[in-house]
């Protein structure tokens, strides 16, 4: 399936950075350099202005009170939430219309291209361009653990462009799938819902999404890619493929030489180690917000409609309906 994006790739710029892709060995980056630039651009004005003013508008109670550091990790989450719901919904819509791309033998998965694949593989690495500078000038805000999964998401994005594994740039992006309910998960603890019914049942959708998403699908699609890397190591294509389609870009000096296999697999490990962390520790936060505690007013007490005001003569704390 061809490129669907709205706006053509210019020849100027294809001429200008082609040598450069060449050099690196990503000959297929310069068929989609302006969409990584196109998104990149466009998270940016998403982070500034245009997250600072909606919030302003539809959150100004909260917003305006927040430290500037602060600020900075709200406007990144609306940027998150306006990605993963993007990236979403068109990696979905690609793996279901891309007929050459679901078409794929192994061979294909590891040395195949498509267009539309291309495009997903762009978008995403654009994202990560964003992520990776912004993450690396707020270090103290964001922390190691975003930077690094900047790092390997952009790396696992960008040697999609070999091309390598381009099949699966479009099943990896599904692991944002949890991400929106980990947004309103998020934005809900800064706007006063902390403990709500609401966060309640978002809290579910997001541990079961997480669960589903990236730790089964996501661990079995890194299981089989790895699986194809692995056999393709040192190997070319056989010849009958070089007249297909989607192996325009392989030729008989094609391989995986085993660097690649190792930095993709440490750029995996260094992903699903995350996923398993951020799910425990997901868990812990969602556990918090819902177990009273004895001894001090929680967060889910100042959500809910009712006030310690005195405490009985067997020490527990008393109610009253605010």
């Amino acid at each position: 399936m061809r490129d669907p994006f709205f706006i053509p790739p210019s020849p100027w710029l294809v001429d200008l950075v082609q040598p450069w892709c060449e050099r690196l060995g990503f000959p297929t980056l310069a068929l989609h350099i302006h969409e990584v630039l196109a998104a990149a651009i466009g998270y940016t004005l998403v982070f500034w202005p245009i997250s600072p003013i909606v919030s302003k508008l539809l959150a100004s109670k909260h917003y305006v009170k927040l430290s500037p550091q602060k600020r900075l990790n709200w406007d990144a989450h609306v940027v998150s939430m306006f990605q993963s719901t993007l990236i979403i919904i068109l990696a979905s819509w690609v793996m279901l219309v891309d007929d050459d791309r679901r078409a794929m033998n192994w061979e294909e998965r590891v040395w195949g291209y498509t267009g539309a694949a291309g495009m997903i593989q762009a978008l995403a690495a654009g994202y990560f361009v964003w992520d990776l500078i912004i993450t690396s000038w707020n270090i103290d805000v964001f922390g190691f653990g975003t930077l690094a999964h900047a790092v390997s998401a952009l790396f696992v994005y960008i040697f999609g462009f070999r091309p390598f594994l381009n099949y699966y740039g479009c099943i990896f992006i599904l692991w944002e799938l949890s991400t929106p309910f980990l947004n309103i998960h998020w934005f809900m603890d800064k706007i006063g819902m902390t403990g709500s019914r609401m966060q309640l049942y978002n809290g579910f959708l997001l541990l079961f999404s997480f669960f589903c998403c990236r730790l089964i699908y996501g661990t079995y699609q890194s299981v089989l890619a790895f699986r194809d890397t692995w056999a393709a190591i040192d190997r070319h294509p056989t010849q009958h493929l070089h007249n297909s389609t989607v192996m325009a870009f392989a030729t008989d000096e094609s391989s995986v030489p085993m660097w690649l296999g190792a930095v993709y697999l440490a750029s995996n490990l260094t992903l699903n180690s995350l996923n398993f962390y951020w799910f425990v520790m997901m868990i812990r936060a969602v556990r918090k917000r819902f177990e009273p505690s004895r001894h001090k007013t929680t967060e889910m007490d100042i959500a809910k409609p009712y006030s310690t005001s005195s405490v009985s003569s067997d020490g527990k704390p008393r109610r009253r309906k605010v």
